[in-house]
C-alpha cells in the first residue's frame, strides 16, 4: 500500500477540499483522490422560480467568482428565450468578466499559489541590490523592486519574525528541498506579493465601474445591461481605461515576469510533465467578438477537445455530449445524465474509520459531494491551460502568438538557442504560465474593448437592452450558458415551464477537475496530475499544493461538517425541495 497521508484541509483556496495519497517508499505518488467535503444545493432552490431572478440567486455559488455565475446564468435565459444582446451590452459584459480575469489571476498566483514556489524565510537572507540586479534579468522594466525598496521589505519582514509575528506566512514548510528560488528571487516574489495586495483592489475596481459594485454585481439583466449612465459618461470610461492601464503595467511587468522567472528556475519540472495529468483538455470558448449571437459569434477563445496532448486535432464541441456521472460522489439517482435532465440528490455515505483513529474516504464507494462530469464518456482537464492548448489546436493568431512571445522567453533563459518546446505546457509549470500568458492578452484586448464601447456609444448608440415578450418566450423554454470562467469552462442549463424553472444544473470548472473517479474508476485531474510527483518530505506535501494550487481550486457551500481526524461535529438534513 505505501504510506497513505491526508491533506485536509487544502488551505488557500475556494472553499474545503481534501487530498488523499498513497506514496511509495520512494515517495513517489502511486494513487490519489480529490474530495470536496463541501455541498452545493442552490439547483434545488432555484427550482420554481422566475428565470429572470435566476442570476441573482447563481451568483451565490460562489463568493469569489460571482460575475461569471451571474452572467452564465442570465445568458441561459437569454439562450432559452432566444434573446440577442445589443452592442453595448456585450462589449461591458466582456469588460466585466476580462476585469474579473485579472483579478482573479494576480490574486491567484500571488496570493494563493506563489508560496509554494516562494520560500518567505529564505528572502531574509537576500542582498537586496543583489536582487534589484536579479529582477532585470527577467524584464527590461521591472516595478517595485529598487533596491531601497526591497531593503525596507526585508527589514520589516525581519522584525515580523524577530518578534514571532509572521501572521499568514506563519505556518509553511519553510526549508523544504523542494523550493528552489535563490533568496534573492524569493525577495523580489515576496516584494510583488505585497504590492499585489494593493493592485487587487484597483482591479476589483474595474467590476464595479460598469457592475455597480465588486463583488456580487448588479447591473446584468435578462436581455442585456443596466448601467446606461456610466457607458454615456466619458469620465467613468475614463476611469476604467486609467485603471486597466496601471494593471496591465504590473502584470506585464511583475506577474509575467515572476513566472517566466519560475519557469526558469523550475524547469526540470517542466520538461519531464511534472503535474501533467490528464493532458486531455477542453474550452467552451468565450468572450463574443460581434453581435450574430449565441455559439455563432466569433469568440477570443476557440471552442473544441483535444484529447492526449495531440494539438494536431481539434475536436468540435458539442454541448450535448456533456453527462455528468455520481458513482463515487455523494448523490443518488441515475448517472450519467445531460445536464437538462440532471439531479441533485444528497446521499451522504460518511467516512470509514481506521485504526490509528484517523478517518478515509471511503474510495471504493463515494467519496466526494462533486460529481463526475464527462464529454463524450471522457475525462478531460478545463481552464487556462485548456484554453491555451485548444487555442493552439485550432491555430487561433492571437493565443499562439503570445504563447510563441513566452516559449521563445523561457528558451532564452534556459540557453537553448531556440523557444522552449510545447511539451512544457503540459506540466504544474505550464499550467501556472498559461495562466499568465492569458492574462496578459486579456490586458491588451481590453484595451480594444474599451474604445470599442467608447467609440460606439460617441456614435449615438446607447441600446442597453433588448425588449421581450416574457409571458410568449417563457412557456416552453430551455436554454445554456456557457462561457470561459477565469478557472475554465463553466456551464448552466436551465429548463422553463410556464414562466417557471423546472429543472437548473450548474456544471463549474471545478467540477471537471476536482471530481473524484467516474463509473469506469478513471480519474479526475487532480488525482490525475499528481500521480507520479517525488514528494521530498511526506510531513511536508509542497508538491501536492502546487500541483492542486495550480488549477485555482473554487469549491463553495458546505452543510455537513468534520474535524481534523473525521470526528462528526454536525450534520444537517438538506431539503431538496427548500426555497428562500
Amino acid at each position: 500500500m505505501g504510506k497513505h497521508i491526508i491533506v485536509d484541509p487544502i488551505t488557500r483556496i475556494e472553499g474545503h477540499l481534501r487530498i488523499e495519497a498513497i506514496i511509495d517508499d520512494n515517495g513517489v505518488i502511486k494513487d490519489a483522490y480529490s474530495s470536496s467535503t463541501m455541498f452545493r444545493g442552490i439547483e434545488t432552490i432555484l427550482k420554481g422560480r422566475d428565470p429572470r431572478d435566476a442570476g441573482l440567486l447563481a451568483m451565490r455559488i460562489c463568493g469569489v467568482c460571482t460575475g461569471t455565475h451571474y452572467q452564465r446564468s442570465i445568458e441561459a435565459v437569454e439562450h432559452a428565450f432566444g434573446i440577442t444582446i445589443p452592442k453595448n451590452a456585450r462589449i461591458v459584459r466582456n469588460l466585466m468578466q476580462g476585469s474579473l480575469y485579472l483579478h482573479d489571476h494576480v490574486v491567484h498566483f500571488y496570493h494563493l499559489h506563489a508560496l509554494d514556489w516562494v520560500d518567505i524565510t529564505s528572502a531574509l537572507k537576500a542582498d537586496p541590490k543583489a536582487a534589484a540586479e536579479e529582477a532585470f534579468k527577467w524584464t527590461d522594466n521591472p516595478i517595485g523592486v529598487g533596491a531601497g525598496e526591497l531593503k525596507a521589505i526585508q527589514e520589516r519582514l525581519t522584525k515580523f519574525v524577530k518578534q514571532g509575528r509572521l501572521g499568514l506566512f506563519a505556518n509553511a514548510y519553510w526549508g523544504n528541498k523542494h523550493y528552489k528560488f535563490t533568496p534573492e528571487q524569493n525577495l523580489i516574489a515576496v516584494a510583488h506579493y505585497l504590492q499585489a495586495l494593493d493592485m487587487q483592489r484597483e482591479m476589483a475596481k474595474l467590476m464595479a465601474i460598469y457592475g455597480g459594485k465588486m463583488p456580487h454585481p448588479q447591473s446584468i439583466v435578462v436581455g442585456g445591461v443596466t448601467c446606461v449612465q456610466d457607458i454615456k459618461n466619458p469620465a467613468r470610461n475614463a476611469e476604467f481605461k486609467s485603471l486597466l492601464v496601471k494593471a496591465r503595467e504590473f502584470i506585464k511587468r511583475a506577474y509575467l515576469a515572476d513566472v517566466l522567472m519560475a519557469g526558469t528556475v523550475y524547469a526540470d519540472e517542466a520538461l519531464d510533465g511534472t503535474g501533467a495529468g490528464l493532458k486531455s483538455y477542453m474550452a467552451y470558448g468565450g468572450f463574443r467578438l460581434d453581435d450574430t449571437g449565441f455559439y455563432k459569434a466569433k469568440t477570443l477563445f476557440p471552442s473544441g477537445v483535444v484529447l492526449n496532448g495531440d494539438i494536431s486535432k481539434l475536436i468540435p464541441l458539442n454541448q450535448e455530449k456533456i453527462t455528468e456521472d455520481v458513482t463515487h460522489s455523494w448523490y443518488k439517482g441515475k448517472t450519467n445524465l445531460h445536464p437538462f435532465k440532471g439531479e441533485t440528490i444528497p446521499e451522504y455515505t460518511g467516512l470509514e474509520k481506521k485504526e490509528d483513529g484517523y478517518a478515509y474516504l471511503k474510495t471504493n464507494e463515494k467519496y466526494s459531494w462533486i460529481k463526475s462530469p464527462l464529454y463524450d464518456d471522457k475525462r478531460v482537464e478545463v481552464g487556462p491551460l485548456a484554453r491555451l492548448v485548444v487555442g493552439l489546436a485550432a491555430k487561433d493568431k492571437r493565443i499562439t502568438e503570445y504563447a510563441t512571445k513566452f516559449l521563445a522567453k523561457l528558451g532564452e533563459k534556459l540557453n537553448l538557442g531556440k523557444p522552449a518546446p510545447i511539451s512544457v505546457i503540459f506540466s504544474t509549470v505550464g499550467r501556472t504560465a498559461a495562466r499568465a500568458i492569458e492574462t496578459e492578452m486579456m490586458a491588451d484586448v481590453m484595451m480594444e474593448w474599451i474604445d470599442e464601447l467608447a467609440a460606439n456609444v460617441a456614435s449615438g448608440d446607447l441600446s442597453t437592452w433588448t425588449e421581450f415578450d416574457f409571458d410568449k418566450v417563457s412557456k416552453d423554454a430551455k436554454g445554456y450558458g456557457l462561457e470561459e470562467a477565469p478557472r475554465g469552462a463553466l456551464g448552466h442549463w436551465v429548463v422553463i415551464k410556464d414562466g417557471k424553472i423546472e429543472n437548473y444544473q450548474a456544471v463549474v470548472p471545478s467540477t471537471w477537475n476536482a471530481a473524484p473517479r467516474d463509473y469506469k474508476g478513471r480519474m479526475g485531474a487532480y488525482e490525475s496530475s499528481l500521480i507520479g510527483t517525488k514528494v521530498a518530505d511526506p510531513e511536508q506535501p509542497l508538491e501536492i499544493l502546487r500541483t492542486v494550487h495550480s488549477f485555482d481550486p473554487c469549491i463553495a457551500c458546505a452543510v455537513h461538517i468534520i474535524d481534523t481526524k473525521g470526528k462528526e461535529l454536525g450534520s444537517f438534513k438538506v431539503n431538496t425541495s427548500c426555497s428562500i
